[in-house]
């Protein structure tokens, strides 16, 4: 115990804290000025709503491919639920290039969306499409496992009973996923908000356009304007401690409610 707290207090504690006092150097008036900027403002609508989309279709793709991959088996199965850990294993940068080379208009896929009048590279869609790519796995390898767990009587039952597969999917299975769903969403959506080097490569990077929250607190640490990364940084960690409470609420409520059940 004495070893993990003391690596929970070296690793985590110590920089939030560090981040905490630096952005408390600051008075209230020019703190509230630096966070409240229309730049920073726009920043922080800029990756909230990239990151919530991302998450969203995350959330239905990543169901989607889990349940695949636990209940069909396909040739190269192996191979996709291997390649679901590629955003883990690949660097964010590396990962960024190479969305950018492919959705670039003259790209693989960026050709095709060009000819619908849809540009992914240096635009807010751009940066979902890298939130997307690098938060994907949490949520399929959250829910992965609770699926290989179901008992497959449940399922027996409501069939034997007339239930459609909607109906069994809706009221049998998902009431067991949800805290599991909302796990790896609160992970994803996480991960969203910190994502850096996917983004910068896709993004452009124009202020109140396709700037994110994280960029802009790495422009004011480039000026050595160190207070105020740490303030920008600052909304950005308050708003994970809100979400994750809020998460943690849902999750307590959603096995109450399995349980009751």
């Amino acid at each position: 115990m004495g070893i993990t707290l003391c690596y929970v207090a070296v690793v985590v504690a110590l920089p939030i804290a560090a981040l905490v006092v630096k952005a408390a150097s600051l008075g209230l008036a020019d703190y509230w000025s630096i966070v409240s900027s229309p730049r920073a403002v726009a920043s922080y609508r800029v990756t909230v709503l990239a990151a919530a989309a991302a998450t969203a279709f995350n959330l239905v793709f990543g169901l989607a491919l889990a349940w695949v991959l636990v209940r069909y088996d396909f040739p190269g199965r192996r191979l996709v639920d291997a390649m679901v850990d590629l955003p883990f294993a690949l660097p964010t940068a590396v990962a960024g290039i190479a969305l950018t080379a492919v959705f670039a208009t003259n790209g693989w896929f960026g050709r095709l969306l060009a000819e619908f009048g849809i540009k992914v590279v240096y635009t807010p869609i751009g940066i979902m499409v890298a939130m997307a790519f690098t938060s994907l796995p949490f949520i399929v390898r959250t829910v992965q496992p609770v699926l290989e767990d179901l008992d497959p009587s449940l399922e027996e039952a409501a069939q034997s009973l007339g239930s459609s597969d909607l109906r069994i999917f809706r009221s049998v299975i998902l009431p067991l996923l949800t805290p599991a769903l909302l796990a790896g969403t609160s992970l994803a959506f996480a991960r969203s908000l910190g994502e850096f080097g996917a983004v910068i490569f896709i993004a452009g990077n124009q202020p109140f356009e396709t700037e994110i929250t994280a960029l802009l607190a790495f422009i004011r640490l480039e000026e050595y304007d160190y207070a105020a990364a740490a303030a920008i940084a600052s909304v950005m960690l308050l708003a994970a401690f809100v979400m994750l409470a809020i998460t943690n609420y849902l999750q307590a409520r959603a096995l109450r409610y399995t349980a009751r059940s």
